[in-house]
């Protein structure tokens, strides 16, 4: 069979102060393909799709598209070419609707060309959804729109620009396993009609789903283009992080302490929790699982004080103790990383030292309130060395980081603090397999020192692998708690859809 050729990037080369983002990457995408890039955090998969797309231009190289050599200057010219991209971070106006997002800039406007025509602009939009069979109402307003709907008006805008390429960088990350089949069934729509799909994943049990083909870069270079159908997941593995990884590791079979850290009684709310009770020993990872909406993170919220509970009790070392704010919670030795650290976790516009000392900063302070740059710089270039954080140095803006290296700043936060109960939400979300193979490590280390860990995760073989002991949560309420040992995937859904019809 015969292939068209769309698009072919050859020798292309990125740096950046301090940091050689690219180096001699090359890359081609055939009419009616979904070629998949892959890679650690870091390698450089967003940095080259940044260039295709003209947010960033590259230092060396060559863009042929559609036989032409091309400069892509701008994201403007990119989609003048017929390249759209689909970020990671949602690119929307929550203000405005559905049609008015998809249309933005390119709107309709009465005669007079003063005001828009809003029926034929939700006219077009609601043709768009229906050819992509997406139920969405083209007048609600984003904001109004869950992330999963967000996610499905960014692919009809990409779409709509019936370009020749689309790029989709970690479409799934916030989607449902339903959700992920619709997007696979557009992908496939797409793909009919000779367009050519880059994806980016880091759930790489998605590639044999929907790719034909697999490159591989590491750590800025070109590594290997594989054919999706005569490879592995074991293989792009071993071939995104230079070794091998055991993604089926369970955990040490090991003696757990009898010493109760934290006790949690009857934790209801408003909203959805209901009389949720379990206790968290010493050394422990305690891992919590359910499907979307169980109510795992808002548990996790109300236990720090961020959201109002309307009754339980929480108990530290046998004494009841009120949490009223994450301060509180903080006071006490609990530290949460939230499943969105950008929103809570970190503060994008300062410098890792900042965000890695900022639960900390009395310890780092003089008497007149000056920060103690010496202790505060070893201590963070020690975390930096600790989680493997790839930065130039401690100075770098943790916006410039990628998703994996911002987590890793999260986590050295709350180790700094020196927290002795940490409660982790989607720690790896975002994150390749070779990060997530250090954190795993990194929280089997914690606990061996007798720190004690909460950690909630929409990943089953994660779970598996991490917890000594299973809590599973479905529509509010705890179903049961399984010891590792006695635990599959199976036992873990059934629990988990106990009370469901």
């Amino acid at each position: 069979m015969t292939t068209t050729q769309l698009l072919s990037l050859t020798g292309v080369s990125k740096e950046f102060p301090g940091v050689k983002a690219l180096n001699n990457v090359h890359f081609d995408l055939n009419k009616g393909e979904v070629h998949a890039i892959v890679g650690e955090n870091g390698a450089g998969k967003s940095t080259l799709m940044k260039i295709l797309s003209g947010i960033y231009k590259k230092d060396t190289g060559n863009i042929v598209y559609q036989g032409n050599n091309v400069n892509v200057s701008s994201p403007n010219e990119a989609q003048k070419l017929g390249i759209s991209i689909i970020h990671q971070e949602l690119n929307l106006m929550p203000d405005l609707t559905v049609a008015q997002n998809i249309f933005i800039g390119r709107e309709d406007r009465r005669k007079g060309r003063v005001f828009l025509d809003d029926s034929k602009l939700n006219k077009a939009a609601k043709d768009l959804l229906a050819e992509l069979e997406l139920v969405l109402d083209p007048k609600q307003k984003v904001g109004e729109l869950t992330i999963a709907k967000q996610q499905m008006v960014e692919i009809a805008k990409a779409v709509s620009y019936r370009g020749e390429v689309i790029i989709m960088d970690e479409p799934t990350s916030s989607l449902t396993p339903a959700e992920t089949d619709a997007l696979f069934k557009i992908i496939r729509t797409l793909k009919a009609a000779g367009k050519g799909v880059v994806y980016i994943s880091h759930r790489l049990e998605e590639l044999n789903k929907i790719t034909d083909r697999i490159t591989v870069l590491r750590d800025g270079e070109y590594v290997k283009t594989l054919n999706t159908p005569e490879t592995s997941i074991p293989e792009v593995i071993s071939l995104m992080v230079g070794r091998e990884v055991n993604q089926d590791q369970r955990p040490e079979v090991r003696p757990l302490s009898n010493e109760v850290v934290l006790r949690v009684e009857g934790i209801s709310d408003l909203n959805l929790l209901r009389d949720v009770s379990f206790d968290l020993r010493k050394g422990e990872i305690l891992g919590f699982a359910g499907l979307m909406g169980a109510g795992r993170t808002e548990l996790a919220r109300s236990l720090i004080g961020a959201d109002p509970k309307t009754a339980g009790k929480i108990y530290l070392n046998g004494k009841e103790v009120k949490i009223k704010s994450p301060s509180d919670a903080v006071k006490v030795g609990i530290g949460y990383l939230s499943e969105d650290r950008k929103k809570y976790g970190l503060l994008l516009i300062q410098n890792i030292t900042f965000n890695v000392i900022l639960s900390s900063i009395p310890a780092f302070s003089n008497r007149l309130g000056f920060l103690k740059t010496k202790p505060a710089g070893s201590i963070v270039r020690d975390a930096i060395k600790q989680l493997s954080i790839r930065t130039p140095s401690e100075n770098q803006y943790v916006k410039n980081l990628s998703g994996g290296n911002q987590q890793k700043v999260v986590i050295a936060k709350w180790l700094t603090r020196d927290c002795n109960i940490l409660i982790f939400d989607e720690p790896t979300r975002g994150i390749d397999v070779g990060a997530k193979d250090e954190i795993y490590r990194l929280l089997t280390k914690l606990a061996s020192e007798g720190k004690s860990i909460i950690m909630i995760s929409s990943e089953l073989p994660e779970i598996l692998r991490m917890s000594d002991r299973i809590a599973v949560m479905c529509e509010g309420k705890l179903t049961g708690i399984i010891d590792n040992k006695d635990a599959d995937q199976n036992k873990i859904m059934q629990y988990a859809t106990k009370f469901r019809d």
